[in-house]
């Protein structure tokens, strides 16, 4: 990415939808480098990571371990408050708007190029879905 957008700019549906396409992908890579190959199993194993229930209960648990700092808080609010015009498919609306908080924060973590962060973020989050 050349010119990165100003996250501060841009609305909480935009964020998530960066932060959900680079939370997948990081699960994606993740589960490449456990030696999934099976597309089938690969699709299995990642749901379980990136569902909105899933992300739900991650930002849920990030919050509760006190792992986020007041920055990632107030994006994830960000994300969690934005007004979606389209309706969760397998989930209550709570569960979609924190799952899209999630998302945001992840969004937030690229854009300000936080790699470190979003690292530490990513393998606190694998790691308590593996233990779960």
């Amino acid at each position: 990415m050349s010119k990165a957008a100003d996250p501060r700019l841009l609305n909480g549906l935009a964020l998530a939808y960066l932060g959900d396409a680079i939370y997948e992908l990081r699960i994606r890579e993740h589960l490449i480098a456990q030696g999934q190959t099976k597309p089938n199993v690969l699709h299995t194993k990642a749901t379980t990571y990136v569902s909105a229930k899933a992300q739900a209960y991650l930002i849920q648990a990030l919050m509760d371990a006190d792992q986020l700092t007041q920055e990632e808080i107030d994006y994830f609010k960000r994300g969690r408050n934005a007004k979606s015009y389209t309706k969760a498919k397998n989930t209550d609306a709570q569960t979609y708007s924190y799952s899209t908080g999630f998302e945001a924060v992840m969004g937030y973590l690229h854009l300000t190029e936080q790699s470190d962060r979003l690292n530490e973020l990513t393998n606190w989050c694998i790691q308590a879905i593996e233990e779960r």
